[in-house]
């Protein structure tokens, strides 16, 4: 028997595979199934939805036969299957239902395949269709690619070597770029229902700020499901991956996704740290078969420690024991005076009328100008601002840290009068170009 984890390539659902029953009598039938899922070495999931025939036959006679297909290669293979049991909860069944709801919206039926339950498989035997024309092999003068151990022992060294969390983000991408060939990625921060981009390396534009709700696309699902989820061929759904980079700047938020226009692969690893979502790491490539399912591991791996990293400088006494700096001055020479207008409902922060950021990283830069406003004071620590129950921070893991990173990159980003530095650890600088007044919206 040919081993499973040798032919898991045909499992991707690039090519549909066939499944042929027959009932009691003996009478066959055949139907096409959109994806078969690998469970482990003996075991293969189906999800069960359509096909009432199939699942018929299969309960008269407990068994079946697939004929898959690997998408790269076109090498077809037999499997013998006996039924085993259904599973409507479980991580099979939650790894399924997830990537059937990213599926179907991107083919915009989001809803539409709804599962009801999971069949496994035990798999009997496993057997190569020979081919009839002589198929593309790989170039055997082509080195395999390298051992993903030592490259991925040296990104998680490079992570624990870290000297503050925003190094930490850029060196996880950086590395996941040189070390595996990643060169698209993102980091996004859990905010609510809301993800926030609070890192991205190999886009036009970094955009920092930009937001996805969880449970949208790909992102939004590994998120809400806590999943991590990859698609290898994305050919057939890019009308709703336009629609998705269109959709992300609105008048409320215009800062755009970055994103590819026309991926091919994409891969969304929550970043979870004892049953909680932190965020999402996303990779992408606009080719076919970019990601293996060892990269899909790497991928979990470096996740886990970025979590891990996450939550630590939540936990490392970053508050800053010196008192705020003296009264200062913003630089006025040759600057205008700015407004920035605050709407309490959301914590958006508009700097003449351009859009700047919401929810506590907007929070926190109202609170910044308009203490400056009040007292001159140009900085500040960590320890006042978690005091202050005006920022509606909450008592245990704010992530403090991260929405401090997350504004002060998105000031950098757009320019402008406002900008942050870190002079010492657990302290913040407010630097203004020019004096500025405040207007407020009320809810």
């Amino acid at each position: 028997m040919i081993p499973l984890e040798s032919i898991r390539d045909a499992f991707e659902g690039i090519m549909p595979s066939i499944i042929a029953t027959t009932d009691p009598s003996g009478i066959p039938n055949l139907s096409y199934l959109s994806h078969v899922y690998y469970v482990d070495r003996n075991h293969v999931a189906l999800s069960n939805q359509f096909f009432s025939k199939t699942a018929a036959n299969v309960r008269a006679t407990g068994r079946a036969t697939l004929i898959v297909i690997d998408g790269r290669t076109g090498l077809q293979h037999v499997l013998d299957l006996v039924f085993e049991t259904s599973q409507e909860s479980g991580p099979v069944f939650d790894h399924v239902d997830a990537h059937l709801d990213v599926m179907a919206a991107l083919q915009d039926k989001s809803g539409m395949l709804k599962l009801k339950a999971v069949d496994i498989y035990r798999v009997l035997d496993c057997r190569r269709i020979d081919p009839v024309a002589p198929l593309d092999v790989p170039d055997p003068d082509i080195p395999p690619p390298p051992d993903h151990l030592p490259r991925l022992a040296a990104l998680v060294r490079a992570i624990e070597a870290s000297e503050d969390t925003e190094r930490m983000l850029d060196v996880s991408l950086e590395m996941l770029e040189s070390e595996f060939g990643f060169r698209h990625t993102l980091i996004m921060i859990a905010d609510g229902d809301k993800l926030t981009t609070i890192a991205s390396r190999g886009y036009p534009h970094y955009g920092f700020g930009a937001e996805i709700s969880v449970g949208d696309g790909i992102i939004g699902v590994a998120a809400e499901r806590a999943r991590t989820i990859r698609i290898s061929d994305m050919r057939r759904s890019q009308r709703y991956v336009s629609a998705v980079a269109a959709a992300t700047g609105t008048a409320e938020d215009p800062i755009p996704m970055p994103l590819l226009e026309q991926p091919q692969t994409q891969m969304a690893v929550p970043l979870t740290f004892r049953s909680r979502v932190i965020g999402v790491l996303f990779a992408e490539s606009e080719t076919s078969f970019s990601f293996s399912h060892e990269d899909e591991t790497a991928l979990q791996i470096v996740g886990g420690h970025i979590a891990a990293g996450l939550v630590l400088a939540e936990l490392s006494g970053t508050d800053g024991e010196a008192t705020a700096a003296a009264p200062g001055a913003p630089d006025e020479s040759g600057t205008a005076t700015f407004r920035m207008t605050y709407y309490e409902r959301d914590g958006s922060v508009f700097i003449d009328d351009a859009y700047v950021i919401r929810g506590v990283p907007g929070r926190l830069l109202h609170y910044f100008l308009k203490r400056t406003a009040e007292t001159g004071r140009l900085e500040f620590t960590n320890r006042e601002i978690r005091r202050d129950r005006s920022l509606l921070l909450p008592d245990v893991k704010d992530n403090l840290e991260t929405r401090l990173i997350l504004l002060r990159r998105r000031l950098d980003e757009r320019g402008g009068p406002v900008h942050l530095e870190r002079p010492a650890r657990g302290v913040i600088r407010l630097v203004l170009h020019g004096s500025f007044t405040i207007e407020t919206m009320a809810e």
